[in-house]
C-alpha cells in the first residue's frame, strides 16, 4: 500500500491543480477582467455531458477534478490531495479539507460518490461521454466525510489518471441534475477558481472570480471567452486589443503579431501527426508500377516502410512548412512527455540508403502510390503531403497526393480507398495513442481504433498490455517506452511532427504558460506587473 502522492501545502496543491502557478498570484492586474478569443465552442455547461477538449477547456474554471495532469501528463493532487492502491482491485483517495462550492456548501465524499454515480447511471449515449472512465468501477464507499474507497471489477492500477477527467459536481438530495438544469446556470456550482456568470452558446462565456477559492486567490476578476471560429479573425480580434489573448495562432501569423509589439507563445502538442500505410491487404487500391499495372502491396516489406521514413525530411515539415513551429516526431508524443522514449530520434534524409533499401524489398525502379489527406483538418496537413511527394521522388517513388475535406476524406480512409494517408492522434496519455494507432484491431477490447492500416504485432501488444498493467510511476513510464522502441524499429507508420500550440497576448498578459493538451484557461495567464 505504497503512498504515490502527497500534497506538501496547500500552496502547491493550488499550482499543480491549475496549471499554472503564477495565474492564480496577486498582482497589480488583480482588478483587471481578461478577454480571451478562442476556438474553442463551449458545448455544454454540464461537465458529465461529451468529453471534448473545449468543454474538459472551458468548465475547468468552474468544476476540479480529484486529480491533475502537469505538463508532463504526470497525474497531481487536487481535490484529492493523495492516493494509495488498498488492493489490486480497491483504491483510497484522500480528499482535501476545507474546500467549498460555490454555493458555501461543503465539499465531502458524498460529491465524489454523486458525481461517479451520475456518469454511470445517470447519463446515457449519446451524453455521457465520460463512462470510459468509470466503467471498471465496481463501487464507491465513503468510509468518512473526507475519504473515498473506489473498488474496481477488474485490475486498474492508473485508475488515477482516469480520475483527471472526471469534475466533481456537488450532490443535491433527491434525482440527479439533468443536463437542461446545468445549462440553465441554476446547477452549473462547483469548487473552481471561476464562478459561472453567463452563457451565450456559440458566443460567450463569463465568469467571476472565486473569492473563497480555497487556494491562491485567482489573478483575474472577470473573464470572457469569446468564441472566435475563424484563425484571422482571432488574430485580427487580438491586434486590434478586442481580446487580451488569443489561442490557436497560426504560425503564418506569428511575425505579424510580434511586429506590432505582441507576445507569442508555444508548446508542442501532446499528439502526433503521422502517415500511415495500409499493411493488411495484398493489392489495395492506389498503388502501381511505373507503368500503371497494379502490384502486390509493397507496405507489407518492413524494407520498404523503411526506406520511405529515411526519404522524409521531417525537420523541413517542421522547420518550412510549420514556420518553426513544430518538432519532427520519432514516436507519438513529444520526447519528455509521460511514457515516451529519449532514444528514438528523427536522422536527416537518406535518400542512398532508401535506395537500397527498396531495392533490396524488389522495388529498384520505385512505384506509383496515391497519398491523401485532409485539407486543413492539421497544422501543415496538405502542404506536407506536397513535400513528402517531392521526397519520395528522389528514390523513385512517384507519390499523387490526394486532399479532401476532412469528412470526405475520413470516409473514404474508412471505406479503405487509400493506400497510405495522413493521420494524427492525441489523448490523455500517450499509452491512449499507441494502443489506437499500433494495437491489433480487436473490437472486444477496443485496442486498434485508430489502426486503420491494420498494423499488427503480438509482441508489441504483449509489452504494451504488460507496461499499462503497472501503476503509475517511472517502472510503467520505462516500460511503455520499451514497449514504444520495439514498435517502432518494425517501422509500422511514419511520425511526422508534433506541431505547436501557439497563443498569443497583448501587454495586460505577462506570460501564458501553454499546456501540451491544447487547453485555453485563464489560469495559465499570468498578469502583467505594469
Amino acid at each position: 500500500m505504497t503512498l504515490l502522492y502527497h500534497i506538501r501545502s496547500t500552496l502547491l496543491a493550488a499550482a499543480v491543480a491549475t496549471t499554472a502557478t503564477a495565474g492564480f498570484l496577486a498582482t497589480s492586474a488583480m482588478a483587471e477582467d481578461l478577454r480571451i478569443g478562442t476556438q474553442l465552442k463551449l458545448m455544454t455547461l454540464d461537465p458529465h455531458y461529451a468529453d471534448l477538449n473545449e468543454n474538459n477547456s472551458l468548465l475547468s474554471h468552474i468544476y476540479e477534478r480529484l486529480v491533475v495532469q502537469d505538463r508532463q501528463l504526470n497525474p497531481q493532487p487536487s481535490l484529492a490531495t493523495s492516493w494509495r492502491r488498498l488492493s489490486t482491485t480497491q483504491w483510497e483517495f484522500k480528499l482535501r479539507d476545507g474546500v467549498r462550492f460555490h454555493d458555501g456548501s461543503p465539499f465531502t465524499a458524498e460529491d465524489v460518490i454523486y458525481s461517479i454515480k451520475r456518469i454511470q447511471d445517470f447519463l446515457k449515449p449519446p451524453s455521457g461521454g465520460f463512462q470510459t472512465y468509470t466503467q471498471a468501477i465496481k463501487s464507491i464507499t465513503a468510509p468518512d466525510p473526507m475519504t473515498v474507497v473506489i473498488e474496481t471489477a477488474i485490475d486498474v492500477p492508473t485508475l488515477p489518471l482516469s480520475m483527471t477527467s472526471i469534475f466533481i459536481m456537488g450532490h443535491k438530495s433527491g434525482d440527479f441534475a439533468t443536463t437542461q438544469d446545468v445549462n440553465s446556470g441554476k446547477q452549473s456550482v462547483g469548487t473552481g477558481p471561476y464562478k459561472f456568470q453567463s452563457w451565450q452558446s456559440g458566443e460567450i462565456l463569463s465568469l467571476t472570480r472565486n473569492e473563497a477559492y480555497w487556494g491562491s486567490t485567482p489573478a483575474w476578476s472577470e473573464v470572457a471567452f469569446q468564441v472566435i471560429e475563424s484563425p484571422a479573425a482571432r488574430v485580427a480580434a487580438l491586434t486590434t486589443g478586442d481580446v487580451d489573448l488569443a489561442d490557436y495562432v497560426p504560425a503564418r501569423d506569428v511575425e505579424g503579431l510580434e511586429d506590432r509589439g505582441l507576445a507569442v507563445e508555444s508548446t508542442s502538442a501532446a499528439r502526433s501527426n503521422f502517415l500511415q500505410f495500409d499493411i493488411a491487404r495484398e493489392k489495395p487500391p492506389g498503388i502501381t508500377d511505373k507503368s500503371g499495372n497494379a502490384i502486390q502491396n509493397p507496405f507489407r516489406d518492413k524494407r520498404v516502410r523503411q526506406a520511405l521514413t529515411m526519404a522524409t525530411d521531417r525537420a523541413f515539415l517542421a522547420e518550412k512548412i510549420l514556420l518553426g513551429y513544430g518538432t519532427p516526431a520519432a514516436q507519438l508524443f513529444p520526447t519528455g512527455l509521460s511514457g515516451t522514449s529519449a532514444n528514438l530520434t528523427v536522422a536527416p534524409p537518406d535518400y542512398e540508403g532508401a535506395k537500397a533499401l527498396l531495392a533490396e524489398a524488389g522495388f529498384p525502379d520505385g512505384f506509383k502510390v496515391v497519398l491523401a489527406g485532409p485539407a486543413g483538418r492539421y497544422p501543415g496537413d496538405s502542404e506536407s503531403l506536397q513535400s513528402i511527394a517531392q521526397n519520395w521522388a528522389r528514390i523513385g517513388v512517384s507519390a499523387q497526393p490526394v486532399v479532401a475535406p476532412f469528412s470526405v476524406f475520413a470516409t473514404q480512409r474508412s471505406d479503405g480507398a487509400y493506400p497510405v494517408w495522413y493521420g494524427g492522434c492525441s489523448g490523455e496519455a500517450v499509452t491512449f495513442c499507441l494502443r489506437a494507432v499500433l494495437g491489433s484491431p480487436n473490437a472486444k477490447t477496443g485496442a486498434g481504433s485508430l489502426n486503420y492500416g491494420k498494423y499488427q504485432n503480438p509482441s508489441f501488444d504483449t509489452m504494451l498490455e504488460k507496461a499499462m498493467s503497472m501503476e503509475d510511476g517511472p517502472d510503467r513510464s520505462a516500460a511503455i517506452a520499451s514497449a514504444t522502441e520495439l514498435a517502432m524499429a518494425d517501422y509500422p507508420m511514419l511520425p511526422l511532427y508534433h506541431f505547436h500550440l501557439i497563443v498569443g497576448h497583448g501587454q495586460k498578459v505577462g506570460s501564458y504558460a501553454v499546456h501540451p493538451r491544447g487547453w485555453t484557461t485563464a489560469m495559465q495567464a499570468v498578469p502583467s506587473e505594469e
